[in-house]
């Protein structure tokens, strides 16, 4: 499932395409591609022109000349891609967003002319939103991620060591700090030389500083590689792949050696996922 850095990756992607255009037209193929709760049709977005591309988390948002914004959320698998309109359809095309041709493309035919909704596992959606305190309803109830500058570290240390959970799923709460998710926990874990089962109010202050410092060290490094990519699901706006696998330390990484000790990396069963840790490192 993509993560902040992924994300990010995409975010800062398209806006180097799409800022200040406007939206010719606008086609949803599938019933899933369109959130339930979409208070109008996809077709809504058509002549708002795009004024900025947001994100909080792992949400992702298109801030239009309208009293509504355009949200996104990849789900599992989904792709959000810059393509000519002279390009076939791939594969699970859930919906497409043609934009005008750029200022100064007058006459020519432009290579990015339109965004592309891909998601083979369709759990991702696209939805037309109100604006409520600057971020649109269903991101409302999204803690801040550690990136923002309204981010409150110490807030969120008082919260987590309150809590009687295990710390991975409380770094995974996207209502207690958003962004997040299994491979970026696994890594920022064991950087911070914390097992994922222990629980929360058993971690000092300093120690929940510390993971939480390291989550933000290592997503800022995995924006810096593209975001992480395992398969054709992830892809960044040209349909790249990143690279931050090859950085990561003991996510997928079962049975090798840690880089710090040696220990062969173990993996557990966690809530319908997996963790990943050095049990010799993180006790």
């Amino acid at each position: 499932m993509p993560e902040l850095p992924e994300v990010e990756t995409v975010r800062a992607g398209l806006e180097k395409y799409v800022l200040n255009r406007r939206i010719s037209s606008a086609h949803s193929y599938h019933l899933r591609a369109i959130k339930p709760s979409s208070i109008s049709p996809l077709a809504a977005v058509v002549g708002a022109k795009i004024r900025a591309v947001k994100r909080r988390g792992k949400f992702l948002w298109f801030e239009l000349d309208r009293e509504f914004t355009l949200v996104a959320h990849l789900g599992m698998s989904g792709q959000l891609l810059i393509s000519s309109k002279q390009l076939p359809d791939q594969s699970h095309l859930r919906a497409r967003i043609e934009l005008q041709k750029a200022a100064g493309l007058a006459g020519k035919k432009s290579a990015s002319d339109e965004i592309r909704f891909i998601d083979q596992r369709t759990f991702g959606w696209l939805s037309i939103e109100q604006m409520h305190d600057q971020v649109p309803t269903s991101v409302a109830h999204i803690a801040y991620d550690p990136f923002e500058a309204d981010f409150n570290l110490k807030e969120v240390i008082t919260n987590i060591s309150s809590r009687k959970s295990a710390i991975k799923p409380a770094i995974l709460n996207q209502e207690i700090i958003s962004g997040i998710g299994n491979i970026y926990a696994d890594e920022a874990l064991w950087r911070a030389k914390i097992h994922p089962e222990i629980i929360c109010e058993d971690l000092s202050e300093d120690e929940i500083k510390k993971l939480i410092n390291s989550a933000k060290a290592v997503m800022k490094s995995a924006i810096k590689a593209g975001g992480t990519s395992f398969d054709q699901q992830y892809k960044n706006v040209n349909g790249a792949s990143g690279y931050f696998s090859r950085s990561l330390s003991v996510y997928g990484r079962a049975g090798q050696p840690c880089s710090r000790c040696s220990t062969l990396i173990r993996r557990i069963a966690f809530a319908n996922r997996s963790s990943h840790f050095c049990p010799r490192c993180q006790r």
